[in-house]
């Protein structure tokens, strides 16, 4: 990697993390503010939730042609003034016209600068240094939002509606930081990613759009992989395992928002040392490592609704729960985004990456919706078992994809010293068989 791509990297690195302590401000108290402290509802307040994913599901299909035909910069910077415009719009918004309005805007932006900054770091990488990239955005993000969350906590007031105006002011501010900040960025005029992993048909797939991307069987299954893990833990902490600790295992919201901090902290102390045992490794084993983890985190949370004579143990295991996620994660990170990237055609980066930004969305927006339906009925047992079911899919599925996988996109960095091995008389030669060259873990 060069000395001007990592400067670029660096700024994009600091927009987003910026962009994440600003919604760290509003993010965790955005149900109270529209339910209580604008006396609007719980019903308001679930519809401007649910306005944030209809949002991004409206403009994510559209997202990845624009990149790819504009550039991800552009795209950036138009979504973080329009998100900066929305998050203002909703601390002013007193209706629940101007709050859903309001929502729509901050959503759609939002949507909009996740697979920009992603295409952005792909531009700014190659396929040996991406993960480490991914690693380090996922630890700036969930950095900035722990920090942002901490400090939003002590400026907040649930009786004074202009202590969450300040908090909407300093997230839209952000927002125009991070604008402000990419647009510095000199990538390069045309689309096209160093050091890519060759797949032989680069034009025709630009010029295939959708179609193209449907047809590459690879990324449909990393696609419906997706959907399943996004389903199983990230679309059920705030909705069904909610639920289940506080109503099944008995624990105190406080002490819910300990085991949230236990999710965070084991974010942030593992990354970089899982980092270094992954990176090296095949990522659809990696993933399937990742099921097993949840299967286990899944199971800690079940047993631990069943001792509620030793509230101590219980807790232990619920905590445990979200640290076993976050150490998941942790794995994830350096690998599926790099895996996105390295799958796409050249020319077809930015759709690649906002497909799977949809898929995200997708499953995020059902995966509350589930949780929560059948935490509801009281189903705990149900429940529990059907996301062990998942985990133990998430494993399954990686392994099937990683026989679709070539060498440079299952293990990269290995691949790449391969070909260093090779005699340079025969690199032509090694280029022609190095993607169905086995690797080892």
């Amino acid at each position: 990697m060069t000395t001007a791509m990592g400067a670029a990297l660096r700024r994009i690195q600091l927009g987003n993390a910026l962009s994440a302590f600003g919604n760290g401000f509003t993010i965790p108290f955005l149900f109270i503010y529209v339910s209580q402290v604008r006396n609007l509802g719980a019903s308001t307040a679930g519809v401007v939730l649910a306005t944030f994913a209809v949002a991004a599901l409206v403009v994510l299909p559209f997202t990845g042609r624009v990149i790819d035909r504009r550039g991800p910069l552009p795209v950036a910077v138009v979504g973080g003034v329009v998100a900066a415009m929305g998050s203002m719009g909703l601390g002013l918004a007193d209706s629940k016209v101007l709050v859903v309005a309001a929502a729509a805007a901050l959503g759609s932006g939002m949507a909009v600068i996740q697979p920009s900054l992603a295409t952005m770091i792909v531009w700014c990488s190659t396929t040996a240094t991406r993960s480490r990239a991914f690693a380090m955005q996922f630890f700036m993000n969930n950095l900035g939002l722990g920090i942002g969350g901490l400090l939003g906590g002590q400026l907040v007031d649930t009786s004074d509606p202009s202590s969450f105006v300040r908090l909407f002011a300093i997230e839209s501010v952000m927002f125009l930081v991070l604008g402000a900040t990419v647009a510095t960025v000199r990538l390069p005029k045309v689309p096209r990613v160093d050091d890519a992993v060759p797949t032989g048909r680069d034009e025709q797939d630009a010029a295939g759009g959708w179609r193209a991307l449907l047809a590459d069987r690879a990324m449909v299954q990393l696609s419906v992989l997706g959907f399943v893990m996004f389903f199983a833990c990230y679309g059920q902490f705030e909705s069904g395992l909610a639920a289940f600790a506080v109503e099944v295992t008995r624990i105190s919201p406080a002490t819910l928002g300990m085991a949230l901090a236990a999710n965070t902290a084991a974010i942030v102390l593992a990354q970089f040392v899982v980092l270094k045992l992954v990176e090296r490794r095949r990522r659809s084993r990696v993933i399937a490592l990742v099921g097993l983890i949840w299967t286990v985190a899944w199971l800690a949370a079940g047993v631990s609704g069943l001792v509620p004579g030793a509230h101590g143990v219980a807790t232990a295991l619920l905590i445990s729960t979200y640290a076993l996620f976050g150490v998941g994660e942790s794995m994830l990170s350096p690998t599926l985004a790099p895996l996105v990237a390295d799958l796409a055609p050249a020319r077809m980066v930015g759709q690649y990456n906002s497909a799977f930004a949809l898929v995200k969305q997708l499953a995020l927006a059902i995966g509350p919706a589930a949780g929560g339906l059948i935490a509801g009925a009281g189903m705990f047992g149900v429940y529990i078992v059907m996301l062990v079911v998942c985990s133990l899919g998430i494993s399954v599925l990686a392994l099937r994809l990683g026989r679709r996988l070539t060498a440079a996109q299952d293990n990269p960095v290995r691949a790449a010293v391969v070909r260093r091995s090779v005699p340079a008389e025969s690199a032509e030669c090694a280029g022609s068989v190095d993607d169905r060259m086995p690797v080892s873990v």
